[in-house]
This record gives C-alpha cells, sequence and structure tokens, in this order.
C-alpha cells in the first residue's frame, strides 16, 4: 500500500525558554529536497515572565519559512521588516548572502494572559548559484495561499508548486509544502500531483504505511520521488514538503548553509567580527557558538 522508506522520529532539544523537536536534520537523511532543516516549536505554554525573546541572530545561505499553528510571533531583519505572523500564514526571510533577525512576542500578547505557541522553523537551502542573493523578506496570510478540498480532506498550499496549483511564496528551487487537515480517513496519492523526494509530518493524529500505524511527532520519507500513496486517519494533521533535490551536497554550521565549507569560514568570520547585516538599534545578539 505504501512507499515509504524511512521514519524520522522528533528528538527533544531544549533551548532555553522553549523545547523543540528536531526532526531534520537527521544522520540517515540530512534533506528532504531542498528542505535542510525543521524544527516543531511547542505546543508551549507563555504568559507572564515566559515569553519567546530569540535575540539578534545571522542566517546565509537559506531562505527561514516560519508557519505558525498557534500563537504569534514578531519578526524583525536587518531589512527594516516588522511584521507579526499568525496561524496559518507564511514568513518567508530569503537570507542569501545575510540577513540578521529576532523573533519574539509581540507586545498585544504580553498582556498577563497565558497562551500557547505552536509552530514550524524551517529551512530552506538555497541554490548553489543563488546563495550569495541579495536578502529579502515576504508575509502572506492564511487567505492568501491557495486552499481547496478533496472528498473529506482539506488542503493548503504553503509554499511551492502542487496538486495543479501555485503558492504566492518566491520560492528558488522547485519545492513543495502541503497542510493537509482530515475529517473522516483519506487516501493519499500523489501521482502526477508532486514533483521530487516527498516526505511527511504527522502534527496529529497518523497515518497507515506498510501495515504500521504511524503517530504525530514523526517524519516519513517516501523511497522513491514524486509518488507516495498511504492511508491518513479521521482527524489527523499533515504536513507534505520536498521537491527536487540538488546535485551537490549541503554543509551546514549553525545557521549558515552552503555547498562550499571554505565559504563557510568565512561567514563565520564575518559574524564573529560584527561585519554581518545588523538591525538597527538592537544592541543584544547571539554570538557564534564556541566563542
Amino acid at each position: 500500500m505504501s512507499n515509504i522508506g524511512l521514519i524520522i522520529e522528533e528528538r527533544s532539544r531544549d533551548i532555553g525558554d522553549f523545547l523543540v523537536g528536531r526532526l531534520l536534520p537527521f544522520r540517515k537523511k540530512r534533506m528532504i529536497g531542498p528542505f535542510i532543516f525543521i524544527d516543531h516549536m511547542g505546543p508551549t505554554q507563555l504568559g507572564p515572565h515566559h515569553y519567546m525573546d530569540v535575540d539578534q541572530h545571522p542566517h546565509y545561505g537559506l531562505s527561514t519559512l516560519t508557519f505558525m499553528l498557534e500563537g504569534e510571533i514578531l519578526h524583525k531583519d536587518s531589512l527594516g521588516t516588522e511584521q507579526v505572523i499568525s496561524p496559518g500564514a507564511v514568513n518567508w526571510m530569503v537570507a542569501g548572502r545575510g540577513a540578521t533577525h529576532t523573533e519574539r512576542t509581540p507586545e498585544s500578547l504580553r498582556k498577563g494572559n497565558e497562551f500557547i505557541a505552536h509552530g514550524y522553523q524551517i529551512w530552506v537551502a538555497l541554490p548553489k548559484n543563488k546563495e550569495q542573493i541579495a536578502p529579502e523578506f515576504h508575509h502572506f496570510t492564511a487567505q492568501e495561499l491557495p486552499q481547496w478540498t478533496d472528498h473529506t480532506a482539506s488542503f493548503k498550499l504553503i509554499a511551492g508548486s502542487g496538486y495543479g496549483r501555485t503558492s504566492p511564496v518566491p520560492v528558488h528551487s522547485p519545492l513543495f509544502m502541503i497542510e493537509i487537515k482530515t475529517d473522516e480517513p483519506y487516501e493519499l496519492d500523489t501521482m502526477n500531483n508532486l514533483s521530487g523526494e516527498i516526505g511527511i509530518c504527522i502534527v496529529e493524529g497518523s497515518i497507515e504505511a506498510c501495515g504500521e500505524e504511524i503517530g504525530k511527532g514523526n517524519i516519513l520519507v517516501a523511497k522513491v520521488s514524486d509518488t507516495c500513496k498511504t492511508r491518513i486517519r479521521a482527524g489527523s494533521h499533515i504536513l507534505l514538503f520536498g521537491g527536487e533535490p540538488f546535485p551537490e551536497e549541503r554543509h551546514i554550521f549553525w545557521n549558515f548553509v552552503s555547498h562550499d565549507k571554505a565559504n563557510l569560514e568565512k561567514i563565520k568570520e564575518q559574524w564573529a567580527q560584527r561585519s554581518f547585516p545588523m538591525m538597527k538599534g538592537e544592541q543584544s545578539y547571539i554570538p557564534l557558538p564556541g566563542l
């Protein structure tokens, strides 16, 4: 029934005020298409004296994709952007040759009430010839993203192209990220609908693959490109993602991604020497690991 070949379990990681689940990279599968890093944030209860406050930090050679399920985050960056992201919307920052940003709980939620923060922080590696493009920032509301239904399943195209539709998010290589929610059992068949490597992230509920029931907190990777057949259980919430892989390997150091290890050394030195693009009026920053 299924051609699922690898199950990646979420690995918990403490980053201070948050416990996040690392899904990518994984030792047996470093990337799925151009997707190189996926962290599952929360769900975490925030409130008085406990908010999200991630100081200024850099990125290079990638685009960041933030997708919230609950709660809000205020994004500010070295381009001068100030944007609150709400559930169902997309923040897409193209770091390219270098950008810095902060992620904080917005003032509107710092009123003493408790709330849940829950979402995904994702990095999409840039093609080799676009690693040093100029930084950009784009925001799209949930209503601006293509949405449709198939039987009892609802679909939202977060980024890229699939199912004959294209998201407005300006991606730089063939990829897709799709949210699916089911009220009843649903037979998923991506034949002729998606192109490239395919991963399934189970947010809630479960899917049946190869006679196994696989629950939330896991990513499944299809053995072959383009095609994935599986049964999604009723009341489930999944994310499909992937696309065409790059011909070259990608290397990661901290928040930097490149096809060239020597280039990463140069970028590390730039951040250490503060010659990176910095945010106006923002004094705090996260130092280079190991310094």
